[in-house]
């Protein structure tokens, strides 16, 4: 059984930074794809950034790009975000998410995630 295990959020200010963490287990994540997704209030879910677990190769969201840094390290299976320069804009539940890696998947649509923790909320207030 996978699961994947966020924690981190908070309540912070504009200009402030938090590090969530996603704790992954169940299965080797080699081969995989790890996202973190957010979801503001009324809105749908937005990828904002996504790594891949072999190579490392990084992919972001313009919205978050130069703020926001995905990492994973793999001898804990876990998959970070570091959140800098925070926006009230960026006030939403954030959501680890992974699939396999492979042709035909692009990992842009939350569809293609197969396995999603229970999200954590990040208050960025100004």
């Amino acid at each position: 059984q996978v699961q994947l295990v966020e924690s981190g959020g908070g309540l912070v200010q504009a200009g402030g930074s938090l590090r969530l963490s996603c704790a992954a287990s169940g299965r080797t994540f080699s081969n995989y794809v790890t996202a973190w997704f957010r979801q503001a209030p009324g809105e749908g879910r937005e990828l904002v950034a996504r790594i891949t677990w072999s190579s490392g190769s990084t992919w972001y969201s313009d919205p978050v790009k130069g703020r926001l840094t995905i990492s994973r390290d793999n001898a804990k299976n876990m998959v970070f975000l570091q959140m800098n320069s925070l926006k009230p804009e960026d006030t939403a539940v954030y959501y680890c998410a992974a699939m396999p890696a492979g042709p035909g998947r692009a990992g842009v649509r939350s569809y293609e995630y197969d396995y999603w923790g229970q999200g954590t909320q990040v208050t960025v207030s100004s």
